[in-house]
C-alpha cells in the first residue's frame, strides 16, 4: 500500500493549483463573490428572471454564474452585483507574514528600474534659453 502525504494549503486553493499570487488572489475574490450572490439567489426564492433582474443582469448571465464560470465575470461586475442584492462589500488588505523584505525591496528595485528606463527614452525637454536660440 502506498503511503500518502498531505501538504498544508496556502489558505488559497487558486494559488495551491498555481497560479501567480495576483490572479490567485483575483480568482479567490472572485469566487467569494460568486458564492455570495448565489448563497443570495437561493435564498431570496425569486426566478433566475426576477433575480436577474434585480442584479441588474440578464437571467443568461445569471444562469452563467451559477454554473460557477468564473472566467466571464470581473470582480467589478460582481461587486455591482452583490451591491444591488442588498449586500455590503468590503475588501481587507493585511501583510502576508511570509513575504519578505527582501523580496519587496527586489521588486521596488525593478519597478525603479523601469522607471528610470521610460525616463531615459522620453524626450529631452530643452531648456527655455535654447528654445528661444532655435
Amino acid at each position: 500500500m502506498t503511503k500518502l502525504t498531505m501538504t498544508r494549503g496556502s489558505g488559497n486553493v487558486f494559488a495551491d493549483l498555481g497560479f501567480d499570487a495576483e490572479e490567485a488572489q483575483n480568482l479567490q475574490l472572485r469566487s467569494q463573490t460568486m458564492m455570495a450572490v448565489e448563497s443570495w439567489y437561493k435564498a431570496s426564492g425569486l426566478i433566475q428572471a426576477k433575480a436577474a433582474l434585480t442584479l441588474g443582469i440578464t437571467q443568461p448571465r445569471l444562469n452563467q454564474l451559477l454554473k460557477g464560470k468564473i472566467s466571464e465575470f470581473s470582480l467589478d461586475a460582481l461587486v455591482n452585483m452583490a451591491t444591488r442584492a442588498g449586500m455590503r462589500v468590503g475588501l481587507t488588505i493585511k501583510p502576508v507574514p511570509s513575504v519578505k523584505v527582501a523580496r519587496a525591496m527586489k521588486i521596488a528595485k525593478r519597478l525603479a528600474a523601469e522607471e528610470s528606463t521610460k525616463a531615459h527614452m522620453a524626450p529631452r525637454k530643452r531648456p527655455a534659453r535654447e528654445r528661444v536660440a532655435a
